[in-house]
């Protein structure tokens, strides 16, 4: 018997394996018993389907209650079919077990093998077997999984021991009697095919444009803050202004797009504003970057506006940074502005514990003293403290950060707790500075959670927000927007470690455990005392008149579009080509065949239109009365031209347009294309078609004039198949306007793909013999005398139309400048390298083209290939153009000033000379065969300066990232050094360096400073690394007065400096007095390259980006906003 009940869901949590039943006992059956490892570390798929629910789900319980239970024969045993959110479930069991000794009970999909291919359901599921003595100690376990054809059924192999179920006193079996009961919630799983944003949610997504989904979460968060949104409403525009040209009208038309479309919203129009090309639209960059950067271009373009200053009065806020001497009364301050802040995941439970060691205070002391002015060295206190937070926080959480140790940059996937509410002022405002003002209540409520999804290199971005700050969230997935519920919003994306139960339950093995690579990323939160002023009312009152005239038109304009899509189905596009389209195009848009369809008028006609009724339609259009026209089909030729090919019947004409189409074309929904033949009287008025027989052959005609170098369309002219081509000859002349005898050469313009085939035409054979039918075109000419033949490019119209056809401008600019134009070229497409060089060597006024040199164009980046063309190594100017799929039309030029193969024998290095005596570095590029080695390389630099001293030697090192990896070898080949990521440095070697004793030694000093934000010390280098002998005994002392001299620094600048023996990067501070060599071991020794000396002190030096031959990590590219 069974009783079916509705009842909400228990939370119970149970920590045993789930597995779908293994089957072992008849039919085929699913061969594991439960998820294996690679599958689980796939598991966001359920993650993922439970991303796409979109209603609360539906639950129900029930109960199957089975008597004679001991004397049950089966091995297995389903229950009768229940339903919940319209799919059928049933209960499965094994009541000896299912190869174990234990109860083994699943829940199952009842009518799987009647469901179509490829189908899935998401359930949330707990199965029990009911005490019937005491109520408490039923046994109960709950789960989720996604039902699929594979696994039909999940649950639990090993419920409970058989010992226990049939153990009288146990209460599971009373009276022989089971009950087993099933508590199922289905959720509504999304069909994003059919799925409505606006519908379900009211709110509607973003497109995203390749890799623009970062974009997409920054700017539906900023939306969602009204405040802003009306800011940006209020920013002036003009109706002439372009959204594509102006930052502030994109944003605006975007965000009515959002407010009030029904459907996503694309962004090109905005990423067209910034100045992006398509490139950048698919090169994922940084959220908390683009924030930035867009937040400062918007707060320059509303300076001295009605809305100057929004940008600082939501997201400024101030913090003060201060040094406190302990000892002695002296307190530096200095007081900042930020608009997020960036807060430490690494070493972080949550976000109050990042805030904690935000204002956690370091001690100077030590070797660490501070110098404080007239106080010298100084114990201090060191920290920031926050003078006033905005009303709305942006938290930047660092997930990313780079691994000093591997080099590289990594994420952090720590688990990382946020609240909904976020009290700034606890433990008597620890965050805060003496001089906040403390009647401002810093309690905030959490509006957005920015997720990224992914790893380092790449990954999914996505945003949770509670536009009105309600209880209800969504989730702004690019174009989808669906209805979250807060655990979702909230602990879901704190990240860490999931774990799964064990894999085998039979077996004593550990849980698997894999890192959730989705989590929180930026937190947005906004102050309760400014949330009614925040999340304000924006309606149209607050938007442009223009911009409600201009976006609700572009809405009218998608309708009608919408509309024009949505009936497609009920019309014929028909493409009608006349006499008038062949002569405007030929010769201008076409050279080849006779027309382009694209630019012929269309019409779209209901598919029920009989042709005869589309004749009137016709009349109208082109005053061509019905009974002159007579239209013909175009057909395709397997060589691939498109010709007319017949007139339609009286027949045909009775039939449907859309017949008509289904009939001639062999694609859905393609388009009917027709020729419309009118024949002209005297007066050039229509008069009736004639009448056409089988042996009547339609020919097009086209003139060619070597002299002119042009090719125009001149007419038409039925033709008998047994006639000859010197029948015609003086109505040709005609249609040329020659003289009745001028003598004249015919062509057959045969086909152009894949390449031009226009033969000659026997004028004495006939028209039948020659092949010639419907539809052929026949170019002809002017027979060329000799003189003409040397005058001209193209003699004859074989020649002409290849040129046509391989007829190619290139676009030349200057390597140096790659964004500028220089010169245009017309090149054929066959033309060889030494052409190429030739025509731009000519272009360019150079007698040797061999000293030009080519680079490609890259078609994503718009810029140059970073390797150019090796002198002969393409064959045809093609293959300099072809860039993958596609074909560009830029070429980059250089003017060498020795020919390019001897170039290409020699290596240029470029070397950084640091003089002995003169401060400045001066770059010089040295050029010498492959097979010279570095000796000759310091050779060629000394015959270009003037060293310290006659005698002086040269060395070459390689330097990256402020320390020196390698003394080159003076018989070292420098085919194989590469100065392109490392700097290559000459120097003189000191005479102290040249015979150092055994009692010496050689060690590296380097300059760094401590970075010491948030409170976490890591070491930069900085500066110039340079060597230094240090001697046995030799105390740091007398080591520093030598380094001070070296480096000539003032003694008061000096005296802050602070000397450290470095190991893997970590400093180990020294005392004047100690023995600075005892410290570095032998070089054999393991690690002992990582040894320096390292100099402690401010980087006074320029403030620059590192050059790319410095920088190894430039994959990807900084946000930038152009206009």
């Amino acid at each position: 018997m069974t009783m079916m009940t509705q009842h909400p869901l228990d939370q119970q949590e149970d920590e045993e394996m789930l597995v779908p039943q293994s089957g072992l006992v008849e039919g085929p059956q699913p061969l594991v018993e439960g998820p294996q490892p690679m599958e689980v570390a796939q598991a966001d798929n359920t993650s993922t389907v439970e991303n796409q629910a979109a209603d609360e789900p539906q639950a129900s319980r029930f109960t199957w209650t089975i008597e004679n239970f001991s004397r049950v024969s089966q091995k297995k045993l389903y229950s009768d079919a229940f339903v919940v959110g319209c799919y059928k479930w049933r209960i499965l069991i094994f009541p000896k077990g299912n190869n174990v000794d234990s109860l083994s009970m699943y829940l199952d999909v009842a009518d799987s093998n009647a469901l179509p291919y490829g189908w899935s359901r998401f359930a949330q599921f707990s199965l029990a077997v009911v005490n019937q003595i005491h109520n408490k100690y039923t046994i109960k376990k709950d789960t989720q999984h996604q039902f699929n054809q594979r696994e039909s059924d999940w649950g639990f192999t090993s419920f409970m021991p058989l010992s226990d179920l049939y153990d009288p006193n146990k209460g599971f079996l009373i009276n022989d009697t089971c009950i087993l009961e099933a508590d199922v919630a289905v959720r509504k799983v999304i069909d994003y095919w059919t799925y409505d944003s606006k519908k379900e949610t009211g709110y509607v997504g973003l497109k995203n444009q390749g890799a623009t989904c970062y974009m997409n979460s920054l700017l539906q968060t900023l939306y969602h803050i009204p405040y802003f949104r009306k800011a940006v409403y209020h920013m002036p525009t003009t109706e002439n202004d372009m959204p594509s040209g102006s930052i502030p009208l994109a944003l605006q038309s975007l965000f009515y797009k959002l407010q009030y479309s029904d459907t996503s919203v694309a962004t090109k129009e905005l990423t067209k504003s910034f100045g992006w090309d398509t490139y950048d639209s698919f090169m994922q960059h940084d959220v908390q970057e683009l924030n930035r950067v867009l937040c400062e271009k918007l707060e320059d373009k509303m300076k001295r506006t009605v809305v100057e200053g929004t940008i600082q009065k939501l997201f400024e806020g101030h913090h003060m940074n201060y040094i406190e001497c302990i000892n002695v009364d002296y307190k530096s301050t200095r007081k900042e502005s930020f608009y997020d802040l960036q807060l430490d995941v690494k070493g972080c439970r949550d976000v109050y514990a990042s805030f904690d060691k935000y204002v956690e205070v370091e001690r100077l002391e030590g070797d660490n003293k501070y110098h404080a002015e007239d106080h010298g060295l100084q114990d201090a206190k060191k920290g920031v403290l926050f003078i006033d937070f905005p009303p709305v926080l942006q938290l930047q959480l660092k997930r990313f950060e780079y691994d000093f140790m591997r080099d590289t940059m990594v994420k952090i996937n720590d688990r990382y707790e946020f609240p909904l509410e976020l009290d700034l002022d606890r433990e008597d405002g620890k965050y805060l500075s003496p001089d906040a003002d403390r009647s401002v209540r810093n309690l905030y409520t959490l509006h957005s959670v920015l997720v990224h999804s992914g790893g380092v290199h790449g990954g999914h971005y996505y945003a949770f927000i509670r536009p009105t700050l309600s209880d209800q969230w969504y989730k702004f997935d690019d174009e989808r927007v669906t209805k979250e519920d807060m655990k979702r919003a909230l602990e879901e994306q704190y990240g860490g470690e999931e774990e799964l139960p064990q894999t085998n339950p039979g077996i004593n093995n550990s849980p698997f455990k894999f890192t959730k690579y989705s989590n929180a990323y930026m937190l947005v939160y906004i102050r309760e005392s400014d949330k009614d002023k925040i999340i304000c009312d924006v309606d149209e009152k607050d938007i442009a008149e223009h911009l409600r005239i201009r976006l609700k038109k572009e809405q009218e304009e998608k309708e009608d579009k919408r509309r024009y899509k949505a009936q497609a189905h009920l019309f014929t596009i028909i493409k009608v080509a006349r006499e008038e389209d062949l002569r405007e195009q030929v010769g201008k848009d076409i050279y080849f065949d006779l027309v382009d369809h694209d630019k012929v008028h269309s019409f779209r006609i209901q598919k029920q239109m009989t042709l005869n009724l589309f004749k009137e339609e016709v009349a109208k259009e082109f005053s061509i009365p019905v009974e002159f026209q007579r239209f013909w089909i175009w057909a395709k030729r397997q060589n691939h031209t498109f010709r007319p090919n017949r007139p339609l019947t009286p027949q045909e004409e009775t039939q449907t347009v859309g017949q008509l189409r289904d009939a001639f074309t062999k694609t859905p929904n393609a388009e009917l294309k027709l020729f419309l033949e009118v024949e002209r009287g005297q007066d050039l008025c229509p008069i009736p078609p004639p009448v056409s027989t089988k042996e009547d052959i339609l020919l097009f005609f086209k003139l060619y004039d070597p002299l002119k170098e042009e090719l125009r369309y001149v007419g038409r002219l039925f033709v008998k198949s047994f006639g000859k081509p010197s029948e015609i000859l003086t109505i040709l002349n005609e249609m040329a306007g020659f003289a009745s005898d001028e003598e004249i050469e015919l062509f057959e313009e045969i086909k152009f793909e894949p390449s031009v085939m226009c033969e000659r035409l026997d004028k004495r054979a006939s028209f039948r013999v020659s092949q010639i039918e419907v539809g052929d075109i026949i170019c002809f000419q002017k027979r060329p005398t000799p003189e003409i033949e040397q005058e001209v490019r193209f003699a004859d119209v074989p020649s002409y139309l290849e040129y046509v056809k391989n007829r190619q401008i290139v676009r030349f600019r200057a390597l140096e400048r790659p964004k500028e134009e220089d010169f245009a070229l017309e090149l054929a497409k066959t033309h060889t390298y030494d052409d190429v060089v030739d025509r731009v060597a000519q272009q360019l006024g150079l007698d040797d083209p061999s000293k030009i040199r080519l680079t490609p164009h890259n078609c994503y980046s718009q810029q140059p290939k970073p390797h150019p063309i090796k002198y002969r190594s393409v064959e045809q100017l093609m293959d300099m153009l072809v860039h993958y799929n596609q074909i560009s039309d830029i070429l980059y030029y250089e003017v060498l000033d020795i020919p390019l193969p001897e170039l290409q024998c020699l290596k240029t290095l470029k070397v950084a000379l640091h003089h002995a005596t003169k401060d400045e570095v001066a770059i010089h590029n040295v050029r010498l065969p492959k097979q010279s080695t570095v000796g000759e390389v310091l050779d060629e630099i000394k015959s270009k300066v003037e060293l310290s001293h006659p005698n002086a030697e040269l060395r070459l090192l390689e330097v990256f990232y402020h320390k020196i990896y390698k003394i080159f070898p003076l018989t070292e080949k420098i085919e194989n050094i590469n100065d392109q990521y490392w700097t290559l440095r000459a120097e003189e070697i000191p005479e102290e360096e040249k015979n150092i004793g055994s009692h010496n030694r050689l060690i590296h000093v380097y300059h760094f400073t401590k970075d010491a934000a948030q409170n976490q010390m890591q070491v930069q280098n900085f500066g110039d690394p340079f060597f230094l002998v240090i001697h046995e005994g030799e105390t740091l002392a007398d080591i520093k007065s030598r380094i001070q001299k070296k480096l000539q620094v003032s003694d008061e600048e000096f005296s802050k400096w602070k000397f450290a023996f470095m190991s893997l990067g970590r400093p180990e501070y020294l005392e004047d007095s100690d023995i600075v060599s005892a410290r570095f071991q032998r070089r054999d020794v393991y690690g002992a390259w990582e040894q320096y000396l390292g100099l402690e002190h401010a980087d006074t030096g320029p403030k620059r980006a590192y050059a790319a031959n410095q920088n190894r990590h430039t994959f990807e590219k900084p946000v930038k906003i152009y206009n």
